[in-house]
């Protein structure tokens, strides 16, 4: 019986050692080709058929673009004109008219994917050329239809009909000319679109025949397998299976009973391990795949039970806003606005993340970004916040510069600076949102704080403003002034508010003289001591001329004047809810 069962071993295992060659065969010839032809496929059908997609629609937008073109004439011609009719007809055709370059451009982007991908075969100089005939095709058409579009209005407006209908015949021989390149140009795509076809076909017949053949050599070697095994080995393998199936459908609650002591056992054990791991992969990938910042997620990953209950933390809150953003947006087109907000943006976020910081959202052309656990140390926050700021403040120079060559101009039309408010509190911090969509935020009156010493920039005439708490946690690491005492809405006890002047050890003497006079004159200023406090402040204006904050309080000085403050005034200034 020994005898037996060592022949049996022998014979199991060597029948194993050859299932083990052809299932690596197997797997490694089966990754290798589904790989090409799965490349090969998600090539053909995320680029080659929805580029010449786009060039089909691009035809049917040039139609249509057409069509809205004329109801906006017979709009214009009645008599009495209906504006409100007119304005939405015009819409309507600028809407149809972006939507060539849309499709021409999506059709690009997808070409330029085709070729850039060096993992598949493709004819790259051809599609290069359909991606310049593609552009050159749209510019054409962009340059003669603006042209015509212009001389059309006119003549509509003027009544010369006969003008009108030349124009529009003109306009319809430019449309078919674009129709008749883009025509040529999707021939020449559809050509591609059969290239890259046979490409798969090709890859997908030889997959098919290896893997036939392996499979067949697998078949019948396991079919010597299945008769030497006993059930007893059969069972657990069967459940393995069902687990396998669970797990190929997307469910990993059901575990595989482990009944015996071998490998099978050990296999099946192994499997449970796995599918505990998928779970909690699941539960990860739910958790933080709706979050961008990927400090954020490498910060809470070890602790998911943050991003779901919420927690109270000592953070450090920074708003930053653009001053002069509204009127310098009436004076620009939607194009070159975004320009410069994306420009903006970009410049300003790169001293935040430099300095470890968190943006939170750009609310309008305002930063909203934080700093402390458990993405940095509690006692670094208000440091690297005012450093951020101070790095921020240094870039406004070059971007006053940039902004006019960005876009084309030779000055902006309206000069562009900062206003950044810092303040440091306990905030609750959590995900907020809803089940499509959530952000791991911050929120408490810290943030509203944060907020309102930016506004209270324009007050004071300052670029940065820091709270009370904010200042006692950089102590001297940075060069700071204290401005005033502030009471802003929903907080009845008012604090003291600093300025951030610069890095430590980098005044210059006049800022020297200046936070000296400053400060004499804020002393004598709370103590109602108005003249001593105008001498000061004037002290103070003569060693930097255009000080902000020393020019605000001789105005609230000269008001007092006019109307003492009430005799149990503590000093402080209230912020309104504007």
């Amino acid at each position: 019986m020994p005898l037996f069962n060592q022949s049996i071993r022998r014979k199991i295992v060597g029948i194993a050692l050859g299932l083990i060659v052809l299932m690596l065969v197997t797997s490694i010839l089966s990754m290798v080709m589904s790989s090409k032809v799965g490349i090969l496929l998600d090539e053909l059908t995320n680029r080659y058929i929805p580029a010449y997609g786009h060039l089909a629609r691009a035809n049917v937008r040039s139609l249509e673009r057409a069509l809205a073109l004329r109801r906006m004439v017979m709009t214009r011609m009645q008599s009495p004109t209906d504006e409100e009719a007119y304005a939405a007809r015009l819409h309507e055709f600028e809407v149809t008219d972006r939507r060539i370059e849309e499709e021409a451009e999506g059709a690009r982007k997808l070409i330029n994917a085709i070729i850039d991908d060096p993992r598949t075969p493709s004819d790259n100089a051809a599609l290069a050329r359909i991606e310049i005939r593609i552009e050159t095709a749209v510019t054409d058409l962009r340059r003669d239809l603006d042209q015509d579009r212009a001389t059309l209005l006119k003549q509509v407006d003027a009544k010369q009909m006969a003008e009108a209908r030349t124009t529009l015949e003109h306009i319809d021989g430019v449309r078919d000319q674009f129709n008749q390149k883009i025509d040529a140009i999707r021939t020449d795509m559809l050509a591609q679109v059969f290239f890259s076809t046979s490409q798969v076909i090709g890859h997908q017949r030889q997959a098919i025949i290896v893997s036939g053949i392996v499979t067949l050599l697998a078949a019948i070697v396991g079919f010597v397998f299945a008769l030497l095994v006993s059930s007893g080995i059969t069972r657990p393998v069967r459940l393995l299976l069902a687990g396998t199936r669970e797990v190929e459908a997307g469910r990993f609650d059901k575990t595989i009973a482990v009944s015996t002591q071998d490998e099978i056992g050990e296999l099946a054990a192994a499997f449970n391990r796995m599918i505990e791991q998928l779970r909690h992969n699941e539960r990860i990938r739910e958790t933080f795949g709706r979050y961008i910042d990927p400090k954020v997620v490498q910060g809470l990953i070890d602790r998911p039970e943050v991003a779901i209950d919420g927690e109270r933390r000592v953070m450090t809150i920074m708003f930053c806003d653009m001053s002069g953003f509204t009127s310098m947006s009436e004076g620009m087109t939607p194009r070159g606005l975004v320009k410069v907000m994306n420009h903006y943006f970009t410049v300003m976020s790169g001293p935040i993340r430099s300095n470890r910081g968190i943006i939170d959202k750009y609310i309008g052309d305002a930063i909203m970004a934080y700093w402390g656990p458990p993405f940095i140390e509690e006692d670094e926050q208000a440091l690297l916040a005012g450093l951020s700021a101070i790095d921020m403040a240094e870039q406004v120079p070059a971007l006053q510069k940039q902004l006019p060559d960005l876009l084309g101009i030779r000055a902006m039309p309206a000069p562009c600076d900062l206003r950044i408010g810092i303040a440091t509190g306990e905030v609750l911090t959590g995900s907020i949102g809803s089940e499509l969509m959530m952000s791991f935020t911050v929120m408490g009156d810290a943030v509203n704080l944060a907020s309102r010493l930016e506004a209270a920039n324009k007050v004071y005439g300052t670029r940065i403003l820091i709270a009370q708490a904010t200042a006692e946690a950089i102590g001297a690491k940075l060069e700071l002034r204290e401005i005033d005492r502030l009471a802003v809405v929903g907080q009845s006890a008012p604090q003291a508010i600093f300025e951030v002047m610069s890095r430590a050890g980098a005044l210059t003497a006049a800022q020297q003289e200046l936070r000296k006079h400053y400060a004499e004159g804020l002393a004598a200023y709370r103590a109602c001591r108005f003249d001593d406090a105008r001498v000061a402040f004037n002290a103070a204006l003569e060693s930097s001329p255009g000080d902000g904050p020393a020019r605000t309080l001789l105005a609230r000085i000269a008001e007092f004047e006019a109307c003492p403050p009430a005799p149990d005034w503590d000093g402080a200034w209230r912020m309104d809810s504007k």
